[in-house]
């Protein structure tokens, strides 16, 4: 698949995205929002991929909406995030395999959420967040109201949202929002060897632990419970199982295949 604002390669298991509006630090217009989409739908349906890696191009990650679209061509805010940035997040959250982001830059308003929504953070040092939307009079979205809260409290994430105040990627490894930064030339070769890791190993294992982790997030204990009993006898049936069992008995390494 090709795009004109959206790279998109499968190597090694790993599907990467980016982001591709470098001039406008890949901020989203109607036509990156929609192949996003497509991408993703790729991602979920291929077999071939087992991981998928999103980033973006030159010196940004996403900048969040572009704003001269959204002046002239974006009559109806609320239909625009129903259609553009909903989907978005529920393809991130539903595709049951690894989702990585790797914040090269600045990530503001949607670009910020879009990262969270991952389930995994990397960023390089110069990375910057920042939840912008106050600053034009909006309130956060692309999930960031129900991730935020999730990932670093009601009182931090009212802070951020709030204040709208710039989060450097040390400050946002403290709060728990990114897992590693690697210096800025060494961004994508960290990335790409943890994609690479993640998509070995046993992988519709990590799917069904992000889909356990999904319904954590509204269930009670015992549903919870009972939604970990129902997954795990899904994983029990896994050839990957299987495999790691066997690999352990036989004190070698295991060979996953997602399976």
């Amino acid at each position: 698949m090709t795009f004109e604002d959206l790279g998109f390669e499968i190597a090694d298991g790993v599907a990467t995205i980016t982001l591709n509006r470098p001039d406008k630090l890949n901020s989203f217009n109607n036509s990156m929002g929609a192949n996003l989409q497509t991408a993703l739908d790729h991602c979920m349906e291929n077999d071939e991929v087992r991981c998928v890696l999103l980033t973006g191009a030159g010196r940004g990650f996403c900048a969040g909406q572009d704003l001269e679209e959204a002046v002239s061509g974006i009559s109806e805010i609320e239909e625009h995030v129903e259609t553009k940035y909903n989907p978005i997040v529920r393809k991130i959250r539903a595709i049951e395999k690894p989702v990585i982001a790797a914040v090269n830059g600045v990530a503001a308003g949607a670009g910020a959420n879009l990262a969270f929504c991952c389930d995994i953070v990397v960023a390089a040092e110069n990375a910057k967040f920042i939840q912008s939307f106050i600053n034009i009079g909006l309130i956060p979205d692309t999930g960031g109201t129900y991730f935020l809260p999730r990932l670093v409290g009601l009182h931090r994430a009212s802070v951020l949202t709030m204040l709208g105040e710039k989060m450097s990627a040390e400050e946002a490894k403290d709060l728990g929002l990114v897992y590693k930064i690697f210096a800025d030339g060494e961004l994508m070769n960290g990335a790409m060897e943890l994609a690479k890791r993640m998509a070995q190993m046993p992988t519709r294992g990590i799917g069904l632990t992000k889909k356990a982790l999904n319904y954590s997030l509204g269930n009670t204990l015992d549903e919870q419970l009972a939604v970990e009993r129902d997954l795990q006898g899904m994983a029990g049936r896994t050839s990957d199982n299987t495999e790691g069992i066997n690999a352990f008995l036989e004190k070698r390494k295991p060979v996953f295949k997602g399976e």
